[in-house]
C-alpha cells in the first residue's frame, strides 16, 4: 500500500463526503479526513484506510501540515441548510473556508482538486427545460444564504483556476439521497416525514434526484477524467414533487399526499416558523426561502458528465428506496 494515492477529504463525516470517502477507499486510496473535534463521526465507520485530522476549515494552521504530502484533495464539506440563524457562520465555512483551503492546497502542491459545488449555483431556463453547466446565472438569482454562499465560493475557485493555476475540477451534485444521511439533509427530512405519513399536502415543485453513491462515484470520475476548470453536473432523474411523494408512498405502502397547496398563503406560516426557530435554534420545516425556491422546478441535465466522465446514475426510485431502508434501520422512522 506504500504506492497508494493519498487523498485529503473534507466533509467525510457528512452525507456526500462519507460516500466519496468510501468510493476512494474502494479504489485503493489512503485517506486523510478533516473533522472538527465535536463532529458526529458515525459515518467514518468502516473507513480502514483513513486517518482523522482534527481541524477547522476556517483555520488553515490546523490542517495545512497534513495536506503537504497528499496527492489529491476532495473538498466536499459545506454547511447545507435552507435556514440559518446566523448567516455569517455559513459564509465563514462555505466561502472563507473554501478560499483558505484552496490556498493551502496550492502551497502543498496538490496534484488535482475535486471541488464540490452544487446545482444551487446554476441557472434554470425560463422555458422549463433542464439547466446545464452553461445556463446563464448571476448572484442576484441566488435565493437564500446557502445558494449565495455556494455561488461566491465557486466564483473564488473558478477565479483561482483562471488566474493562479489552481488544478481544480468542479462537480455540481443535484439532490443526493440514500444511506448515511445522519443529520438528515432537508431532502432527507422530507423523505422521513412522507414515509411516516406526516405529509398530507404538498407544493407543486420539482427536484433532480440522484443516489448519493452515484454522486460519490462521479467525484472519482471527475478526478480521473474531468478537465481542470470544467464543471460537471452530477444528477439523476427530474421528478415533480408529487411524483417523489408517490414513489415514497408506494415503497412504504402509505397514502401519498393529495392536497396541492398554493405557495402564497404559506408565507405567513413560514415567517412564523422562522420566528419560532430563532428562539428554539431548530431549523423550521417550512422556510421563506424554501417557498421562494419552490417557484421553479430544479430540473437539470447530467448529459455532460455522462458523455465526458462515463457517469451512470441509477433510477431515482432506487435512491429513494435505499434512503428509506437506511432511515428505518437507523431509527429515524418510528
Amino acid at each position: 500500500m506504500t504506492n497508494a494515492p493519498l487523498s485529503f477529504v473534507t466533509g467525510a463525516t457528512g452525507f456526500v463526503g462519507a460516500a466519496v470517502a468510501r468510493v476512494l477507499q474502494a479504489k485503493g486510496h489512503q485517506l486523510r479526513l478533516l473533522s472538527r473535534p465535536n463532529n458526529d463521526r458515525r459515518n467514518l465507520g468502516g473507513l480502514s484506510n483513513a486517518s482523522i485530522i482534527e481541524g477547522d476549515l476556517g483555520n488553515p494552521e490546523t490542517y495545512a501540515e497534513a495536506l503537504k504530502d497528499c496527492d489529491f484533495l476532495f473538498h466536499v464539506a459545506a454547511d447545507y441548510r435552507i435556514w440559518v440563524p446566523d448567516e455569517t457562520a455559513m459564509h465563514a465555512i462555505n466561502v472563507g473556508g473554501t478560499e483558505s483551503l484552496m490556498r493551502a492546497a496550492q502551497k502543498a502542491d496538490i496534484k488535482k482538486i475535486v471541488y464540490t459545488s452544487s446545482v444551487a449555483t446554476l441557472g434554470i431556463p425560463k422555458d422549463g427545460s433542464p439547466g446545464t453547466e452553461e445556463t446563464p446565472v448571476a448572484l442576484d438569482n441566488m435565493i437564500g444564504v446557502y445558494k449565495r454562499s455556494k455561488f461566491l465560493a465557486e466564483e473564488i475557485v473558478r477565479n483561482m483556476i483562471a488566474t493562479e493555476g489552481l488544478p481544480a475540477t468542479i462537480v455540481s451534485p443535484s439532490t443526493p439521497i440514500g444511506p448515511r444521511d445522519i443529520k438528515p439533509t432537508p431532502t432527507g427530512r422530507i423523505i422521513i416525514e412522507a414515509a411516516a405519513g406526516r405529509m398530507p399536502a404538498y407544493v407543486d415543485t420539482g427536484l433532480n434526484i440522484a443516489h448519493v453513491d452515484d454522486v460519490a462515484m462521479g467525484h472519482w470520475l471527475a478526478l480521473k477524467k474531468g478537465k481542470v476548470g470544467e464543471r460537471y453536473i452530477l444528477g439523476g432523474d427530474n421528478l415533480g414533487f408529487h411524483d417523489i411523494l408517490e414513489i415514497i408512498a408506494d415503497l412504504t405502502r402509505t397514502k401519498a399526499a393529495t392536497i396541492k397547496l398554493p405557495r402564497a398563503p404559506l408565507f405567513p406560516l413560514a415567517y412564523a416558523a422562522e420566528l419560532v426557530a430563532h428562539f428554539t435554534k431548530k431549523e423550521p420545516f417550512i422556510t421563506v426561502d424554501g417557498l421562494k425556491m419552490a417557484k421553479k422546478k430544479m430540473f437539470f441535465s447530467s448529459d455532460k458528465a455522462k458523455t465526458k466522465l462515463n457517469y451512470a446514475p441509477r433510477p431515482a426510485r432506487e435512491a429513494i428506496a435505499d434512503a428509506i431502508i437506511w432511515f428505518k434501520e437507523n431509527g429515524y422512522l418510528k
